[in-house]
């Protein structure tokens, strides 16, 4: 069994004084003193809530989530000798009492990264954010090859070793994803527990089109060295599909004896470059899958 002191719970806020007290009540009342609360700027009670509770409060510098807990890992790994992180949001959505099920499949040396699954409460979700979710996930699953149900999850457990190992960039909301992915690039193993999901207190700070068609982006664009050929097959579709809609406009026309010379040179051009992605793509795997086999050799060493 892991000491409770060397695990670290890590909650970012943002103006959350509606939900900060019960969290940090909840861990403390398990013996879970090691909290730290990385405050993203609040204009309300948040700060001092968390602080009169107990946790330590550290100013966000920056910001968005990402950066917060950019941030907040750093510090972790400088100061303390935490051999877990347990991540939380502060908006109350997630109950303190389901840690135990996140840590359970890392202290049973069955994952370095354990996200916790909101599916089965589908009633705590918005409708727009359930179909949003869904998609994303579906895009992960094809460009990663691992299916997840709920990789934006704001509830997790990783291990020290898989913190010093991943490298995050993003800054907003999309910094869920690209924990996954890294985790996923750098070989660690992954696991998803159920966890209870609530509505959240106060006003969310998720705009669903806006960062939702952040994370996509940030998982397409992610897969350049993980899938080559999902990243360049993608474009190359894209740009097939355009010259086959535009041929099939010039062959038309052409038959009612009109000839459209740019458009054909345009098709032509479509076609190629479609081709020509779809070529990188296949390359780019080929390169990435013999690398992979000789980072599994050297490893076998």
């Amino acid at each position: 069994m892991m000491e409770h002191q060397k695990v670290c719970i890590l909650i970012p806020t943002l103006n959350e004084e509606q939900s900060i007290g019960d969290i940090v009540r909840g861990f403390k009342s398990m013996g879970y003193d090691n909290i730290l609360v990385i405050d993203g700027g609040s204009t309300d009670r948040t700060v001092e809530i968390a602080k009169r509770e107990g946790a330590k409060v550290v100013m966000q510098e920056g910001r968005g989530k990402g950066a917060a807990i950019i941030q907040a890992f750093r510090m972790i790994l400088e100061e303390t000798d935490a051999d877990a992180i347990v991540m939380i949001d502060g908006d109350g959505s997630y109950l303190p009492e389901d840690v135990e099920k996140l840590l359970k499949p890392i202290l049973d040396g069955n994952a370095d990264h354990v996200i916790g699954c909101r599916i089965a409460q589908k009633g705590a979700f918005r409708r727009i954010n359930l179909v949003g979710n869904k998609i994303l996930n579906r895009i992960f699953g094809f460009g990663y090859g691992i299916r997840l149900q709920d990789m934006l999850s704001g509830y997790r457990a990783l291990t020290r070793e898989c913190i010093e190992g991943i490298e995050l960039k993003r800054r907003g909301f999309e910094v869920e994803a690209e924990m996954t992915i890294e985790c996923v690039k750098k070989g660690f193993r992954i696991k998803e527990v159920p966890v209870t999901y609530r509505r959240r207190k106060g006003k969310t700070k998720l705009s669903p089109l806006r960062d939702g068609l952040r994370i996509g982006y940030t998982i397409y664009m992610l897969a350049r060295t993980y899938n080559p050929l999902f990243y360049f097959g993608i474009l190359g579709t894209v740009f097939l599909i355009a010259g086959l809609a535009t041929g099939v406009y010039v062959v038309l026309e052409w038959f009612k004896g009109v000839t459209h010379v740019p458009l054909s040179v345009l098709t032509a051009l479509l076609i190629i470059s479609g081709i020509q992605f779809l070529v990188f793509g296949l390359l780019g795997d080929m390169m990435v899958a013999l690398q992979r086999e000789l980072m599994n050799a050297l490893k076998r060493r």
